[in-house]
């Protein structure tokens, strides 16, 4: 039958009992791990590029349209985590090899469309998207023309970029971590090779960097549609053969519901980052762009334990979906160890690493000086940050919407009294000893994101540790 899966080993690999041993969960993490990491190092390429135009001003630019494009992308990556929850209990079901290939399709095609919906509007409003968005973020007139120029290329690819986030959730979700591997390191690959071409080649400056992206995007959805039909052992075509039964109502708003809360969650974490932009901003070419490259940390290990979490989502969506406690509370305590052994290697490598990568990402003398004051703050952010990627990860898995939402408005009045509270008061505070205004903006700047994470993780631990038998339950009233 078409639909059916014709190969032995991809209907174990969908039936297979949940394995929650270590070893699992690092041969899950592991292929993740390297697939995230392809695309924060493709990003610190473009900074590295960017950095040696030896104007501060391109760098800062930059990053004010990196931030702002996450803003508008991240603030809809429900996409990945919606169909990497909703796919993680289709696995776990007790459905036939049969069914399970039918609803794996359709949560797969749903994202798919909804992600091509998403684009065109974003494609169509980036006019005002972007002159209203680097306003916000405090854009002076030469960073924003070069953030200017950057984004309205960019968003020629929305669309695919949104695509991605569909294809590696749905693969996430049904532990096929490989998958997401051979993707990521596709458009890595073709994006730097795009970008160096671009730039150093053909001499299109930012417009070149942004193109690469446009181009790399675009040629790894053909890879996307590729892996899904060797894992299902389907006819390519069969792929975009749509089941009008597949996109009623009730299924459609189900997706939507979940994507609702996810969407609140994920744009208030992403406006608190745009915050913490914005305040930089507001001390000039210099600050912005050293904690652009700062914050590259943050993000490369965020995507590295990123890994870990992941494997979290999988496996306790399929304990979910199994409708099994205990296996619930196996799946948290496992992941939680090897996520937080993992922050500790990478902040010790890290420590040592700053001094050479900050000399990769820039020449600019007054942009190294400042960064170079600031690697220990840098270096800490994996263990700072460990607790809060995990607990989402298992929240997401057990597709628990309304609580994620909760969760983010929490940490939203935690965190943006406090850290207004730090930006405004600790220049003129004696707690602490600073020796210009510079650098009292900037502890209250790695203050507040340290309070970020430390919020985020505090809110979800107490959560799911009062509920987690509630929320297993409520998986199984859908």
């Amino acid at each position: 039958m078409a639909n059916s899966l014709s190969t032995e080993s991809t209907e174990s690999s969908i039936n297979s009992p949940i394995d929650l041993s270590y070893t699992h969960i690092i041969k899950l993490a592991v292929p993740v791990l390297l697939a995230n990491l392809a695309m924060p190092i493709q990003s610190g390429i473009d900074i590295a590029v960017v950095g040696h135009f030896n104007q501060a001003s391109s760098l800062a630019g930059l990053g004010l349209a990196t931030q702002l494009l996450a803003l508008i992308l991240v603030s809809l990556n429900f996409l990945q985590y919606a169909s990497s929850g909703l796919s993680a209990q289709a696995v776990g079901s007790n459905q036939t090899a049969e069914q399970k290939t039918h609803a794996l399709l359709a949560i797969l095609q749903r994202s798919l469309v909804l992600a091509v919906i998403l684009g065109a509007m974003i494609f169509l409003s980036q006019p005002v998207l972007i002159d209203l968005g680097l306003n916000l973020l405090g854009s002076a007139n030469a960073n924003k023309a070069a953030a200017s120029s950057y984004l309205n290329t960019r968003l020629f690819g929305v669309a695919f970029e949104l695509m991605n986030y569909a294809f590696l959730g749905w693969f996430a979700g049904q532990g096929k971590t490989t998958y997401m591997l051979y993707q990521q390191i596709c458009i890595a690959v073709l994006n730097i090779i795009f970008t160096l071409i671009l730039v150093y080649v053909f001499d299109l400056g930012l417009q070149g960097v942004a193109l690469g992206t446009v181009f790399a995007y675009a040629l790894g959805m053909l890879m996307g549609f590729v892996l899904v039909s060797r894992h299902l052992s389907l006819p390519f075509n069969r792929i975009f053969q749509l089941d009008k039964n597949e996109f009623s109502y009730q299924k459609m708003l189900r997706l939507f519901s979940l994507n609702k809360d996810i969407f609140i969650r994920t744009l208030v974490l992403t406006l608190s980052f745009t915050w913490i932009t914005r305040l930089s901003a507001l001390q000039g070419d210099v600050v912005l762009a050293t904690n652009a490259i700062l914050l590259q940390v943050l993000s490369m290990s965020a995507f590295a334990l990123d890994g870990v979490a992941v494997a979290a989502e999988s496996l306790s969506g399929q304990a979910a979906g199994k409708n099994q406690l205990s296996l619930l509370k196996q799946a948290i305590r496992r992941t939680g160890i090897v996520i937080f052994i993992l922050a500790a290697l990478l902040s010790g490598i890290w420590y040592l690493i700053i001094p050479l990568f900050l000399t990769m990402m820039t020449n600019i003398e007054n942009v190294l000086q400042l960064a170079r004051q600031y690697t220990v703050f840098a270096a800490l952010l994996p263990l700072v940050g460990a607790g809060a990627y995990w607990l989402d990860g298992v929240l997401f898995g057990l597709t628990a919407g309304k609580t994620i939402r909760q969760v983010a408005l929490g940490v939203a009045v935690l965190f943006f009294p406090v850290s207004w509270g730090l930006y405004t008061y600790l220049p003129i505070s004696d707690l602490f000893v600073v020796s210009t205004q510079v650098h009292a903006a900037m502890w209250a700047i790695w203050l507040s994101i340290y309070w970020l994470l430390i919020a985020r993780f505090i809110l979800l631990a107490v959560i799911l540790s009062r509920k987690n038998a509630q929320l297993l339950h409520n998986v199984h009233k859908h």
